[in-house]
């Protein structure tokens, strides 16, 4: 594999994710519909072109996929309550089918995308099932952002099938980059205040590592996998924030004193996925 078409490559997990391909020697196709001119200097100087694209427009998503053998999508509004409930479903759902058709009609040999730990269930108004969360509670979507990577993950599934091409959908938690960090002490004083995901994180690298690594894993069809890292983004230990806040969720094993709630067991099998960054490596955790 020697080149990959990064779509939403301007954004928060984009930007880290393009670095991460190049420093490992892969060619990278930049495309986001965000393309300032600063955007295209920075992207001049990691010698990579960046091609604006709208991804709802069918056409300009064969265009944007021509030369690559993979696509890493993660082009979407990236999150509930940023746009209208009807136009992000839509939009996301639009870009979904469009890339994943375009990949298809292109011959790819993957695609890797960004689908979401909110389709497990977030914001958990009602309370998980259990704990760790894993791949088996879904779908719950609970907003039409989450109703759109489920739409994707069902339509996923079909084009892998008509087309022979494995399809990984990583459903990444609350991406964090080393500046977000300054902010984690702030979480500490009231559990309730990450509740909504179980206090998961993940840190831009190995979310970036995750897209990587999925390129090349042993993958048929089309699978997901819950990307989170490895703790959690309190100071207390995890049994006690699930028996403070959600008391009637039981713990289906043993856990690490600040383990993630949301299991990460299967990345780890089947991606070879390994969080190497934590808040607790830029922030006190006193």
């Amino acid at each position: 594999m020697t080149t990959v078409a990064v779509t939403g490559a301007t954004g928060k997990t984009g930007r880290v994710v393009v670095t991460d391909l190049l420093e490992h020697g892969i060619d990278v196709l930049a495309v986001d519909i965000a393309v300032s001119p600063a955007a295209r200097a920075e992207f001049d100087a990691l010698g990579t072109p960046l091609m604006r694209a709208d991804l709802t427009d069918y056409g300009q998503a064969v265009d944007a996929l021509a030369g690559a053998d993979a696509v890493i999508h993660l082009a979407n509004i990236p999150a509930p309550g940023l746009a209208p409930a009807a136009h992000t479903l839509t939009t996301n759902t639009a870009m979904n089918d469009n890339v994943f058709l375009a990949a298809a009609q292109h011959k790819l040999s993957r695609v890797v995308w960004a689908s979401s730990e909110t389709t497990l269930g977030l914001p958990f108004d009602v309370p998980p099932r259990y704990a760790p969360v894993d791949e088996g509670h879904y779908p719950y979507p609970t907003s039409t952002y989450a109703l759109s990577k489920v739409a994707g993950e069902t339509t996923a599934g079909h084009i892998a099938e008509w087309s022979g091409i494995p399809f990984v959908a990583l459903r990444l938690s609350n991406v964090h980059v080393e500046d977000d960090y300054c902010h984690v002490p702030g979480y500490w004083d009231d559990a309730r205040s990450r509740r909504w995901n179980l206090w998961g994180y993940v840190d831009a690298r190995d979310a970036a590592a995750a897209c990587r690594r999925a390129l090349t894993a042993p993958v048929t069809g089309a699978q997901s996998f819950v990307i989170a890292a490895a703790d959690t983004i309190m100071n207390r230990p995890s049994a006690d924030l699930l028996a403070e806040v959600f008391p009637g969720v039981a713990l289906t094993r043993d856990i690490g004193t600040h383990e993630t709630l949301l299991s990460i067991d299967r990345a780890r099998e089947v991606l070879g996925y390994q969080p190497a960054h934590s808040w607790r490596d830029h922030v006190d955790a006193r």
